[in-house]
C-alpha cells in the first residue's frame, strides 16, 4: 500500500512524501526488536494477500518487562524516521501487543501467546523479508 496519501501518523507513502516506505519501517522495527534481545523475529510481506497492510513484524519476548522494552524500542525507531503509530493494543500483562503503522503492524508476543496464534502458520503463503540482509532499504525501496 505504498501508493497511499500522507498523513502524520502511520507509514503510508512510498517514502518520497516525507514519510518513510513502508518496507524500511518494517525491517527498522525488526531491527530495534533484535536490539532488545526479542527472538524469533520474522517479517511477513502480506501486501498481495490483504489490502489493509504491507508488512507484519512479529517477534517474542520472554517477559512483560522485555516486551514493554522492545515496544519502546521500535516506537522510538520508528519515530526517527518520522512516523508514529496510529494505534497501539495491549495492557501490562498481556501477552500480545501491537503497533500499528497503517502499512506496518508490528506483534510483540510472550512466548505463549506466540505459539498459540500461529500467525506465521496463518500467513503461510507470505513471502518472508529478510531483514537482516535488506540492502534495498538504505535506497528506500
Amino acid at each position: 500500500m505504498t501508493n497511499g496519501t500522507t498523513t502524520t501518523a502511520g507509514v503510508r507513502g512510498p517514502g518520497g512524501d516525507g514519510l518513510p516506505a513502508s518496507r524500511a519501517v518494517a525491517v527498522a522495527a525488526a531491527r530495534a526488536a533484535s536490539a532488545k534481545q526479542a527472538d524469533d523475529i520474522v517479517v511477513l510481506d502480506v501486501s498481495e494477500l490483504i489490502v489493509i497492510t504491507d508488512y507484519f513484524v512479529l517477534c517474542t519476548a520472554s517477559s512483560s518487562r522485555q516486551v514493554k522494552t522492545v515496544i519502546e524500542a521500535v516506537e522510538d525507531e520508528i519515530r526517527a524516521l518520522g512516523a508514529r503509530p496510529v494505534r497501539r493494543e495491549g495492557e501490562a500483562g498481556a501477552g500480545w501487543w501491537l503497533l500499528d503503522y497503517v502499512d506496518v503492524v508490528v506483534h510483540v508476543f510472550g512466548v505463549e501467546e506466540r505459539e498459540y496464534y500461529d500467525l506465521e502458520r496463518l500467513w503461510r503463503d507470505a513471502p518472508v523479508l529478510d531483514w537482516e540482509t535488506d540492502a534495498d532499504v538504505a535506497s528506500g525501496v
